[in-house]
């Protein structure tokens, strides 16, 4: 791709996280991301190419091992013109929201990330030309905490994403809590898992985006009308589930092609496309333990119809759920037993300073990092390699639990479908479609003090202000499958 050969009103701006801006090309299916900074903080050019080496290393040589081959997309850095960096940072600034203008866009050192634009990602080439549809789910962390080191036993109970949602509706962040619980969606259990993502089309909040031909029809709108926006999103998606028109307008109209979504968001989630080594995932650790959330919508509207017992079908293992729930149960400590482990490595580098670069909290993320993630022991010895080692195994369940499932979708024809392109079937439709994951960035060192106070806050308000106030019969809820236990695989 010769970038400096594309006039920079050929490129949109797309979105961004804390820390990067990533522009889509109208095109063709790339992206660039470029990293951001607070305004004079600029960092030096190989500062830059450093921290963006790092991101494609972690992608390459560690994420991919827990997703496999097909899930992860590290991209490549490339150095575009500074010109034509400056001319699009000009373009795209009057589109970005007001509370991403903080940080600005590197435009000094040329340096930037080429990604596949996974809103339109295609494995098989013969559907690049047709309609694509594009679902991102941000699906959260979908365990409950297992670690003796919990001291409230509250979080044995409800999952942290339900007890968030009540702090940040407190906070102004949301104007109602979601009745989306990642627990359903990981239970592999189809009824669940359809509640799961209902729920989440009713309140997207960043959990959810929809995105046609790479334009984001559905999303994050905190006061929107779930049916006038239901009825807007059918619209856009009847030709996909209905091409013949056969179906009516209306309401039925609209709660069937909102089933036919699910329905495909689903068996697409629990599809295994990927069949390399890293789908087994025999070092990671699997709990057996509570499969279920106390504060779930679900399992509440069980318990209001006199029903009691919950089932979980489990996820297949190649799955991109099931790699997803792997890699977060890395968080064997829970930040509770996590954080004096911290404090140990921080008192070893306050002393030692010249050492962090040898325990690679900072990179480089290569073969030799991800095999020290394998150690899987719980028997503290006191030493700083067990601290560390735990330390980055949480940096990496804390990157799991906040990572996007991207499910590209393209309608074929039956003579087109084979056992070697994965299609997923509906009541009028056929697609192929591709899974990936992306938001892959390690998550920083220095968060983990935040992260520690940030769930005694969560934890706290929801004793106070929600627990207190909840039915008396839910704390009875599912008693006789309270007990919680660990199972390592061998290696």
């Amino acid at each position: 791709m010769e970038v400096e050969k594309m006039d920079e009103n050929e490129w949109k701006y797309h979105g961004e996280g804390n820390q990067s801006l990533v522009v889509s090309h109208c095109q063709r299916c790339v992206v660039l991301r470029f990293l951001k900074s607070p305004p004079n903080q600029n960092k030096t050019p190989e500062e830059i190419l450093h921290h963006l080496q790092n991101i494609v290393d972690f992608g390459k040589h560690v994420m991919k091992q827990f997703f496999g081959e097909n899930y992860v997309h590290h991209g490549e850095i490339i150095q575009l013109p500074l010109d034509f960096v400056r001319q699009l940072c000009l373009k795209i600034q009057p589109e970005r929201p007001e509370c991403r203008c903080d940080k600005d866009m590197d435009t000094l050192s040329g340096y930037a990330m080429c990604l596949p634009n996974l809103t339109r990602l295609q494995t098989f080439r013969f559907a690049e030309h047709r309609p694509i549809l594009c679902i991102e789910i941000k699906p959260k962390c979908g365990f409950i905490p297992f670690s003796s080191h919990v001291s409230q036993e509250i979080k044995h109970k409800v999952c942290r994403y339900c007890m968030h949602q009540h702090l940040k509706v407190a906070n102004g962040k949301w104007k109602r809590p979601s009745k989306y619980c990642p627990l359903d969606l990981f239970s592999g259990n189809k009824q669940r898992m359809h509640f799961a993502l209902k729920s989440l089309l009713q309140e997207a909040q960043n959990n959810l985006k929809i995105f046609k031909n790479g334009e984001l029809i559905y999303g994050c709108k905190d006061d929107q009308d779930c049916v006038s926006d239901w009825n807007e999103l059918a619209r856009h998606l009847k030709p996909f589930f209905f091409p013949s028109n056969g179906l009516v307008s209306g309401p039925h109209c609209t709660r069937t092609i909102v089933k036919e979504l699910i329905h495909v968001i689903t068996m697409a989630l629990l599809s295994g496309t990927d069949t390399c080594r890293a789908g087994d995932m025999k070092t990671v650790p699997i709990s057996q333990g509570r499969s279920y959330c106390e504060a779930s919508a679900f399992n509440k509207e069980l318990v209001r119809n006199g029903k009691h017992k919950l089932e979980s079908s489990g996820l297949p293992r190649g799955c991109v759920l099931y790699k997803t729930l792997q890699a977060q149960m890395l968080d064997m400590l829970d930040i509770e037993g996590l954080y004096p482990l911290y404090n140990r490595v921080e008192q070893y580098l306050e002393e030692f300073p010249e050492e962090r670069s040898t325990l690679q909290i900072d990179g480089p993320y290569n073969e030799a990092f991800y095999e020290k993630l394998l150690d899987l022991s719980l028997e503290d010895d006191g030493t700083v390699a067990f601290a560390l080692t735990k330390v980055q195994q949480y940096r990496i369940a804390m990157t799991a639990k906040d990572c996007s499932i991207m499910i590209a979708l393209s309608p074929c024809l039956q003579d087109e479908c084979s056992e070697q392109r994965p299609v997923v079937l509906t009541s009028k439709s056929r697609f192929t479609f591709s899974v990936s994951v992306l938001d892959l960035d390690l998550k920083p060192y220095e968060s983990i003090p935040h992260q520690y106070k940030l769930d005694g806050e969560i934890v706290n308000y929801y004793l106070k202000n929600v627990q207190a106030k909840e039915d008396p019969v839910m704390s009875n809820l599912f008693k006789e499958n309270e007990d919680c236990t660990l199972v390592l695989h061998k290696v």
